[in-house]
């Protein structure tokens, strides 16, 4: 019993200590992924992709951000620009680092993982579409 607490215990270290980071994949705070919103609407190709449900979504999500589940995501790889910056979010950053392999595994260059992901956006006061 005390060694399956060890186990345990040692999965919710390693799972605190992942940052989001992705080999092959770029790493952007909410802050840096924000400026580009508000620059790169001038001069820079770019897309929010919104990895959660449709009904997480709708309750709010980066303006102009498409959503593609995460469950979905690998049959819906066309749908995903091969140019230009993909910032890829969830709700708190599991499921966009899900989303980020799947993506470079996949042959994505352009894929950048936003850190704290939209609970660091909303917790940000950034603008929210509905």
């Amino acid at each position: 019993m005390k060694k399956l607490w060890l186990i345990v215990l040692a999965g919710l270290l390693v799972s605190a200590c992942d940052d989001g980071q992705v080999k092959g994949a770029g790493l952007a705070s909410v802050e840096e992924a924000h400026q580009v919103l508000l620059k790169g609407k001038q001069n820079e190709a770019f897309l929010f992709l919104d990895v959660r449900t449709p009904q997480e979504y709708a309750a709010g999500h980066v303006p102009g951000a498409k959503n593609v589940p995460v469950q979905v995501l690998a049959d819906h790889l066309a749908e995903v620009p091969k140019s230009g910056k993909v910032f890829v979010y969830c709700e708190s950053g599991v499921r966009s680092t899900k989303a980020t392999h799947i993506l470079v595994d996949a042959g994505f260059d352009n894929i950048i993982n936003m850190k704290a992901s939209m609970r660091g956006w909303r917790g940000a006061g950034f603008e929210i579409e509905r």
